[in-house]
C-alpha cells in the first residue's frame, strides 16, 4: 500500500512531533508499504523519509521544480518526481497513494489534507484520510468537523470518514474497513 503523508519542512517545537513522524516512518517500513510524500530532507519530512530508508521501506518524493531549486530536494529516495507546480504536485501525490495521514503541521499542509478531505466529499478521492492527532494537535480541527455537522454543513456519515488519531491499531482498522462515501447529490 502507498502512504501518502502530508508533513512540512519544520519539526515543530515539540519532541513529540518528532517521535510521531519516526514511529509513523517504522510502521510504514514495518508493513512493507510505501512512502509518497513531498520529497523533501527538511524537518518532519526529512525525518519521516529517513526513517523509513532506515527501515529498508520504499520512498517516492514528488516535488516541484521551484523548491528542488532552493535544495530541499532529498538525495537518497527510491523515486523523485519532478513536477512543474504545487498544483501538479498535490495530483501527482494523490494518484500514487491509496491512504492519506497528516502528521502535525503548518498552514500549507493543512491545506492540503483539508483538501483531500473535500476532494472525498465530491467523488474526487477514495483514499481513507488520516490526521495523526500526535499531543492532541488536531482536536480543535476534530471539534471543527464536529461543529459543521451539528450545523448541518457535513452529514455525519461523511464525518464518519475521517478519523483523528495516533493508534496505529485504530489507523489499521480504519484503513481495512474503509469505504469511500457515496459522491453528493444535489
Amino acid at each position: 500500500m502507498n502512504i501518502i503523508v502530508y508533513c512540512g519542512a519544520s519539526k515543530g517545537n515539540k519532541e513529540e512531533y518528532q517521535n510521531s513522524a519516526i514511529q509513523l516512518g517504522e510502521w510504514i517500513a514495518k508493513n512493507n508499504h510505501s512512502l509518497v510524500f513531498g520529497g523533501g530532507n527538511a524537518g518532519l519530512m526529512g525525518i519521516l523519509a529517513n526513517t523509513v530508508i532506515h527501515n529498508n521501506g520504499k520512498t517516492i518524493g514528488v516535488m516541484p521544480t521551484f523548491l528542488q531549486e532552493r535544495e530541499l530536494a532529498h538525495d537518497n529516495l527510491d523515486e523523485l518526481i519532478i513536477v512543474e507546480s504545487m498544483s501538479e504536485r498535490k495530483e501527482t501525490i494523490l494518484e500514487k497513494g491509496d491512504v492519506c495521514i497528516a502528521l502535525p503541521v503548518g498552514p500549507g499542509t493543512l491545506e492540503e489534507i483539508t483538501e483531500v478531505v473535500s476532494w472525498t466529499r465530491v467523488g474526487q478521492n477514495d483514499n481513507p484520510c488520516i490526521f495523526f492527532n500526535t499531543n492532541h494537535y488536531y482536536t480543535l480541527i476534530q471539534q471543527f468537523y464536529d461543529q459543521m455537522v451539528s450545523n448541518g454543513f457535513l452529514t455525519q456519515a461523511d464525518r464518519d470518514k475521517i478519523l483523528f488519531s495516533n493508534s496505529f491499531e485504530e489507523i489499521e482498522d480504519f484503513i481495512k474497513n474503509y469505504k469511500a462515501p457515496k459522491v453528493r447529490s444535489y
